[in-house]
């Protein structure tokens, strides 16, 4: 077998069709093969199902990995930049672990009591890709499928940290676990529909499928995998106590502060982190891949993508609105932040409007006025609108058909190589998901009704959010299956639930990872399955390991959460922390600010009839016609190969993450992303893909594991350095408005 190289060929938005002029000519003995061209060139279509799985080593790196991303990515879910460390890291580092413990494991055969004649191993024989593919999954629960701790961890952290109430540490728990398993639940119901079928191929499987194959074959270079992961571990644990302790401006430099100490506008256009960041840079890989994750596996055309919408929001739609138009009194507040204002440009006091009851105190609202947001914050609502409305249009248009011909292919087509040789393997019974689907409703509905004065959602919220995931669900799933490209409905079930149930923070946040989350949990497993099913990975194992994996991760996010909140005076109190502390949990802050905007307030009085943001729904129409339009441009320009191009969804989408992601996480992601991912990968092609994604996982976890230590060993003692390399990226006055006669503390009058 020749060399095989990856290279992101399968683009979100991108599906080939088999055809006759695919390159591949069909024979008599292989009418079985896959119908999709990109799985026949990547997936192998042998299998050994002799090979161990169940082995000793498989649970030992499985349960370690999965132990030890869910703690660290709770951990660093609370810092400012709050760095995901995904599965690949994981990935990369089992193989040479997995074959150490081949090489010093005993071999030795014995018997377990209670399990007859058959003998067991500590080494049944060399670490197998199938033990690899296990250990993967197992890490992927640990970081929730690529989101990092679990999303509704972010519900305990609110009440406890920002709301400064009460919620027991089981409350906590129950709420983590049944969210993440009863989307399981919903995966085991529709497993037969979205991944059995071969049309149902899941895009972004294929990479993963590449990078084990490339990484089980013969390495005799002479600096391996192996050594190159270690040493660039090593020179990113050591770089990273610069940024990380001694030297923490490296985070943000933004030269253009520096330059205009006195100027409120100058800061704003050239703070990385509270402004538009223009010309601001980092040395700090935390602040690179943080929240867009790692540039180095992102797809060039993925960044090209995000760099174009980045650059139309930040520096024409902001600029426009807040200097130009000054809509809604932009100047009055900072031109970038996530925090609540008065009309008066006033940080909002919200414990104020929120009474014993933990619901809104109407008197106490109606005397600080309607709730104002910054000219980012309202746009980035307004963009989010735009975008669900787009993806549904575009997804519609340009792969309607394609979708729906696919998916009635999945019931009159035969079934291809990878699900026949499936079929050697025992399946997962029906039952056992309609047991864990009744079961975690079950206990959530008593969550709902024993302890509802915690969680606020009364029990016929819980029965409609199981609807909306259950109705969802499905055609998310086909979505994603055969486009890449996962719709985000969060926004809906908020708004929903927000006309329906106002005033009530905490049942909103309920109501949306009920909803929401566990639909998306559905499609993270569903995709997992089918990773398993490419790789032969025996079904009972797979539901057993990400069962197992979804119960441990959601343990130590919470107990993790629940020491870090109890134990960091202030946490997430960016007003009351000392200053540069890395607990100012940006992620948490958008979460409590979705929570009053949604649940507290209403989206009545911030987005309806009583707000001052209606203008903002036109962004449903407008982005629902987007798509329209390049669609027609296509159809009447048919030769204009870079009309379907334009996707409205991925530009409107861009800054997506912003807040709590800041303008020096974009411009320094896009920049080393096309480093790597256009000009190494052009010119140097044989070293990106030896090493692209070792180095990816390998600066992971190296900032990771400094990180940890630094914490350890000053951190909890308060241990500090203070010099002008610790004081931040000096730009105070960024934050500041411009408007005539605002007056706010540390501001000069403008």
């Amino acid at each position: 077998m020749g060399t095989l190289e990856i290279e992101h060929p399968y683009p979100p938005t991108t599906i080939t069709t088999t055809t006759a002029n695919d390159g591949y000519k069909k024979t008599d003995d292989d009418d079985d093969v896959s119908p999709i061209e990109q799985v026949r060139l990547t997936v192998a279509n042998t299998d050994d199902p002799t090979l161990p799985v169940w082995t000793f080593r498989m649970w030992l790196l499985g349960v370690l990995s999965c132990c030890l991303l869910s703690f660290l990515n709770q951990f660093f879910s609370y810092r400012t930049e709050p760095l995901v460390i995904s599965q690949i890291t994981v990935q990369i580092a089992a193989l040479p672990i997995g074959r150490f413990l081949h090489a010093v494991l005993p071999e030795t055969k014995f018997r377990i009591p209670g399990c007859g004649d058959r003998l067991f191993s500590l080494n049944p024989g060399p670490f197998n890709m199938k033990e690899h593919v296990l250990i993967t999954i197992f890490a992927n629960a640990g970081s929730a499928f690529g989101n990092g701790p679990a999303y509704a961890v972010g519900i305990v952290d609110i009440i406890k940290a920002l709301y400064q109430r009460k919620i027991s540490f089981m409350a906590g728990w129950i709420l983590v676990i049944t969210t993440q398993v009863l989307g399981y639940g919903w995966a085991g119901l529709l497993r037969k529909y979205v991944v059995e079928p071969a049309h149902m191929w899941w895009p972004g499987n294929l990479v993963q499928v590449s990078l084990f194959r490339v990484l089980h074959e013969r390495d005799e270079k002479r600096m391996s995998r192996t050594k190159f992961f270690v040493v660039a571990l090593i020179c990113s644990f050591s770089w990273y106590a610069f940024p990380g302790y001694l030297f923490p401006t490296l985070t943000s430099i933004s030269w253009v502060c520096w330059a205009f100490p006195k100027s409120i506008t100058a800061q704003q256009i050239g703070s990385g982190m509270k402004g538009l960041g223009v010309g601001a840079v980092t040395l700090d890989w935390s602040a690179v891949s943080s929240f867009l994750f790692s540039p180095l596996i992102s797809p060039f055309f993925s960044i090209v993508n995000v760099f174009v919408g980045y650059f139309l929001i930040i520096y024409i739609a902001i600029p426009v609105s807040y200097w130009g138009l000054g809509l809604y009194g932009a100047r009055k507040f900072p031109i970038f932040s996530s925090h609540l204002f008065t009309g008066q440009g006033q940080v909002y006091n919200i414990s104020a409007i929120v009474n014993e009851k933990f619901e809104i105190d109407l008197v106490e609202y109606g005397k600080q006025g309607p709730i104002h947001l910054s000219m980012f914050f309202a746009l980035s609502y307004g963009f989010g609108f735009a975008t669900i409305a787009a993806t549904l249009s575009h997804v519609s248009l340009f792969y309607g058909r394609e979708i729906y011909e696919r998916y009635r292919a999945s019931y009159k087509g035969k079934d291809d190589i990878h699900t026949k040789l499936m079929r050697k393997y025992e399946d997962i019974p029906s039952w056992w998901f309609y047991v864990l689907l009744v079961v975690t409703i079950a206990v959530s509905l008593l969550l709902c009704t024993i302890l509802k004065s915690q969680v606020q959602l009364p029990w016929w919220g819980l029965i409609f959010a199981c609807l909306i995931a259950f109705v969802f669900t499905l055609p998310i799933s086909i979505i994603t299956a055969t486009t890449n490209q996962t719709p985000g409905l969060n926004i809906i079930t908020e708004y929903v639930m927000g006309l329906i149930y106002p005033g009530r923070p905490i049942a909103n946040v309920c109501f949306k990872v009920y909803g929401y989350m566990s639909m998306s949990q559905a499609v993270s497993f569903l995709s997992d399955f089918k990773l398993g099913h490419y790789m032969k990975i025996p079904p009972r194992s797979m539901f057993l390991v990400q069962f197992i994996g979804t119960i441990i991760a959601g343990t130590i996010n919470m107990a993790v959460a629940w020491w870090l909140l109890n134990s960091i005076v202030d946490i997430c109190q960016v007003e009351l922390l000392p200053e540069n502390s890395p607990w100012t949990c940006p992620n948490v802050r958008v979460f409590f600010d979705a929570s009053v905007i949604w649940g507290l307030v209403g989206p009545k009085r911030i987005f309806g009839s009583l707000g001052i943001y209606s203008a903002m729904n036109w962004f449903f129409v407008f982005g629902a016609a987007g798509p329209i339009v390049v669609w027609l441009f296509h159809k009447a320009f048919p030769n204009q190969s870079w009309i379907p191009l334009v996707n409205l969804p991925v530009l409107l989408g861009a800054t997506g993450y912003m807040p709590a992601a800041t303008a020096v996480n974009y411009s320094s992601w896009i920049i080393v992303g096309t480093i790597f991912n256009f000009f190494i990968f052009r010119y140097r092609k044989k070293w990106w893909q030896r090493y692209n994604y070792v180095l990816s996982a390998a600066l992971d976890a190296g900032v990771a594991f400094m990180a940890v230590l630094l914490y350890f060993s000053v951190g909890i003692e308060n241990k500090s350095v203070n010099w002008w390399g610790t004081s931040g990226e000096h730009c105070d006055l960024a934050t500041c408005p411009t408007a005539k006669g605002i007056v706010v503390d540390g501001c000069p009058l403008y």
